[in-house]
């Protein structure tokens, strides 16, 4: 028998005092990703049929590089965040559960590398 109060019962458990946290980055990164995912849609109309010569021209604008890489890093900690929520709410198997949250974060740091590897050397022109 517990002689807790129910608050007493419930405190210590759950997110491990970070849930607060996850939610508000969570919404930043969203709310950052808004003008930088319409820089990204306006980019891409800009260059439909663009050759590779003028997409180095165009990423060697520090400005546009830099705007590029903060709409990858931003959508993939997002992405990241939100995978992270789903696999903790729907996968109840601890090994499973380990396994999916090292995939998802994997997956989100080589895709960060490969996106900034590639803005990175059309911005420097090689």
């Amino acid at each position: 028998m517990m002689h807790k109060t129910p608050l007493g019962q419930v405190r210590g458990l759950g997110s491990a005092k970070s849930g607060t946290e996850h939610w508000w980055v969570q919404r930043m990164t969203a709310l950052a990703g808004i003008p930088l995912v319409v820089f990204l849609v306006v980019f891409i109309i800009a260059h439909v049929g663009a050759s590779r010569a003028e997409m180095v021209a165009s990423l060697q604008n520090p400005l546009v590089a830099i705007a590029l890489a903060l709409t990858f890093i931003t959508q993939l900690w997002h992405m990241r965040l939100g995978l992270q929520v789903v696999i903790e709410d729907y996968i109840h198997s601890p090994t499973s559960k380990f396994l999916a949250l090292l995939f998802n974060t994997a997956f989100t740091v080589i895709m960060g590398a490969a996106a900034l590897y590639a803005i990175l050397k059309m911005s420097f022109g090689l």
